[in-house]
């Protein structure tokens, strides 16, 4: 009988290191790689995950906003119950806020003066005579879209505080300067405000400011109604050396004016040609407004040429008023910071414009335009312009006496040597209380 070879499972062994074999270890190449591209997708996740929690709480806050069963449910300490009586009274803010915005600007009012804040009767919305002699005030910001509803006006102090909108992660408080006021007689003054973050990042895209009594200040009288400015957006505060002035101011910058972009093409235009400021601007449009208009070229359309110049003419020209004489004893013109016509005098005798005659029209013209070439070296006259005058009366020119100019030099300097050329008088700025001329050859 054959002994039965034992199975001493050797073989199961050499097939088991086989198979480990081929299961080649990773390159050094391949684990590198994998652990970059889990460090992206890391990044990734953690870029991600604010923007995911913000978009999720602005949602869940809309929603909540909308939901009664939210303001039904509000805390004591920041609701009223949902049978409160009417207001008697609201704030309210004296003017509206100027725009435009920018983070770290100081907030002012449409006129350029403080904000203030005030109490009104919520019925009529004039100001109320019988108000709590002192108030604690809190300036708040909130979403530029609440009321969800298109009201004007809270129901409860609840539903207000659901539209207050807080400051992102790691972020200094929206509002930051006199935020804590206090009303006496019904009025209060807001010193410095300004925002410490833009709107962009908001759902809205906007922020309105609110004053509301203070919570916890112990007021204990009837409810008084919040305050809400018109919504409006919060720019960066690099926007705001790039932005217009309304009004523009003399010494500003060329490109403030509309249609005129920082070292755009019609920037750089002008200031080839010299023209860097406001007033230098204005002064050529005064004088010689056909030249202004081919130096900016044919890229500037009637339209965009209709906004920049009624733009310009926003600018206060000053109360100062300069004169320039000419090389012939007697004859001086008065113009005023940007070149428009204030005085004239003809052999020391005070003319009015209307009452010259062709030539000496034509004569007053050719001494503007020398004051133009020579306006730096212009001397300031003691006199000053009356803001009193109103339509097309010229200041100082409109009490001139109705003398009859006096006769000009046989041989006058604006045509010497061409006595056959005809000039056409347009009076172009009557209509504005502006008098300049212009000439044609014919």
């Amino acid at each position: 009988m054959a002994v039965k070879r034992l199975h001493d499972g050797s073989e199961n062994e050499e097939e088991q290191r086989d198979e480990k074999r081929m299961h080649r270890l990773p390159s050094f190449s391949t684990v590198i790689k994998e652990a970059v591209l889990m460090k992206q997708v890391h990044n990734v996740f953690m870029v991600l995950e604010p923007l995911l929690r913000r978009v999720v709480q602005e949602e869940l806050q809309a929603g909540l906003v909308r939901s009664p069963r939210y303001i039904e449910r509000a805390s004591p300490e920041t609701s009223s119950p949902p049978s409160s009586p009417r207001p008697i009274w609201r704030l309210a803010f004296l003017n509206p806020p100027q725009l435009s915005i920018f983070t770290g600007s100081k907030i002012e009012d449409a006129n350029g003066n403080p904000l203030q804040v005030i109490l009104v009767d919520a019925d009529t919305g004039s100001p109320s005579q019988n108000v709590p002699q002192f108030l604690r005030i809190e300036l708040v910001p909130i979403f530029g879209d609440f009321p969800h509803d298109g009201r004007e006006e809270c129901s409860s102090a609840g539903e207000f505080a659901s539209g207050v909108v807080k400051e992102r992660a790691g972020k200094r408080p929206l509002l930051t300067g006199d935020v804590a006021l206090t009303m006496r007689g019904g009025r209060a003054t807001v010193g410095e405000l300004q925002f410490t973050d833009n709107s962009s990042w908001l759902r809205c895209r906007k922020f309105r400011i609110a004053a509301r009594v203070e919570p916890g200040s112990g007021y204990e009288g009837p409810r008084v109604a919040e305050a809400m400015t018109q919504a409006f957006n919060v720019r960066d505060h690099r926007g705001e050396l790039y932005r217009k002035h309304y009004p523009p101011a003399l010494g500003d910058d060329v490109w403030r004016l509309e249609k005129i972009g920082k070292e755009g093409a019609f920037h750089k235009k002008l200031t080839q040609n010299g023209v860097r400021t406001v007033q230098e601007f204005l002064q050529m449009l005064v004088v010689k407004p056909d030249v202004l208009r081919m130096i900016m070229g044919d890229g500037r359309t009637d339209r965009m040429w209709e906004v920049t110049t009624k733009h310009a003419r926003q600018c206060e020209a000053g109360d100062k008023v300069y004169a320039y004489t000419a090389g012939q004893p007697g004859a001086t013109v008065y113009v005023n910071s940007i070149c428009q016509l204030v005085k004239i005098e003809l052999a020391g005798v005070e003319c009015v414009p209307q009452h010259l005659n062709r030539a000496q029209k034509a004569y007053v013209h050719q001494l503007l335009l020398e004051a133009f070439e020579q306006r730096a070296s212009l001397q300031e006259a003691d006199m000053l312009l009356h803001a009193s005058h109103s339509g097309n009366d010229l200041p100082l020119l409109q009490n001139a006496a109705p003398a009859v100019a006096p006769p000009l030099p046989a041989t006058p300097l604006w045509f010497q040597g061409t006595p056959d050329i005809d000039f056409q008088i347009i009076d172009e700025l009557a209509s504005q209380g502006n008098f300049a001329f212009k000439m044609f050859d014919e």
